[in-house]
């Protein structure tokens, strides 16, 4: 059996870098309304843990994104694929990432790709050209996280 796995992010604002990471990745903001609801009826959970994103409530310091293509529940809107999960941390980003994301250029190239990230909130640290082994971006995300555009 294949193990299940989610990369778990680090975040300021995990319900906005989710955002941010789902229109970069093109999947979707997986939505645990349905699951709250059930929650605070049942006396599972308190006011506290919930917040409002969207127009939708949310766990409070929480926020998941799944591929679109993926099995999901329905009813927790838990992804049981790709997955990344952003979690809100008191401290701040200090260091170098030990671990990024690739983000790779689909049939529009790199350049298309490195505008599209920009709009989003992505800014442009450095090309990088590694001769036959192509050329890339290393490009930081709304909360200065590293990872790479490549073509």
């Amino acid at each position: 059996m294949a193990l299940h796995w989610k990369l778990v992010i680090d975040a300021r604002d995990a319900s906005a870098l989710a955002d941010f990471w789902a229109a970069a990745l093109e999947y979707e903001v997986e939505d645990p309304g349905a699951l709250i609801e059930r929650l605070l009826a049942a006396g599972h959970l308190s006011k506290d843990a919930v917040a409002e994103h969207h127009g939708r409530r949310v766990f409070r310091g929480y926020a998941a994104i799944r591929h679109p293509d993926d099995p999901f529940d329905e009813f927790s809107g838990t992804g049981h694929g790709r997955r990344l999960l952003f979690q809100d941390v008191p401290e701040g980003k200090t260091a170098k990432n030990r671990l990024h994301i690739d983000v790779h250029a689909g049939t529009g190239g790199l350049d298309e790709l490195v505008t599209r990230l920009e709009s989003l909130g992505a800014t442009r640290v450095r090309a990088v050209d590694k001769g036959p082994a192509g050329r890339w971006w290393i490009m930081r995300d709304p909360e200065g996280n590293e990872f790479c555009a490549a073509g």
